[in-house]
């Protein structure tokens, strides 16, 4: 990212993600290139949504860059307060389509929790072994000023 902001490379292009054929642009400044993977293992990836990836990876990275060690704090002093407008939008079409076309036997048991927005900090707390309080305020477009 920052190598392109640097270099003066745009990070718009043509939608990837989806099929935007039916949209009235069809252009976004998506995330590209990233591996959830490289933040957390295959478990945790398959069975969370991009948000909470990209929140984990966040996460990890301002502490790496803030020289954080974490294994050095007490666990139950350590807390996370994450807001979120909205989140896990593609897996909850990606389930509404399954619902409609083949039934609700068909749906993924781990669907809730990987789209509630209160659950980034709860994985980014099970990741990284916090102990203290997790929250995540709700508020639209004020999210961030509640966090």
């Amino acid at each position: 990212y920052w190598q392109g902001v640097v270099a003066g490379k745009s990070g718009v292009g043509y939608i990837t993600q989806f099929d935007a054929s039916d949209c009235p642009t069809k252009i976004a400044a998506e995330v590209t290139e990233f591996d959830p993977l490289n933040y957390m293992d295959h478990r945790a990836a398959r069975r969370t949504s991009r948000f909470i990836q990209f929140a984990t990876a966040t996460v990890k990275m301002a502490l790496e860059d803030a020289k954080l060690d974490l294994s050095q704090e007490d666990p139950t002093r350590v807390g996370l307060e994450m807001g979120s407008a909205a989140g896990g939008i593609g897996i909850i079409e990606e389930q509404a389509y399954i619902l409609r076309e083949r039934g609700p036997r068909r749906i993924q048991p781990t669907v809730l929790p990987s789209v509630l927005l209160s659950m980034a900090p709860c994985q980014l707390a099970i990741l990284l072994g916090i102990k203290g309080p997790a929250s995540s305020p709700v508020a639209a477009c004020a999210t961030g000023v509640v966090a």
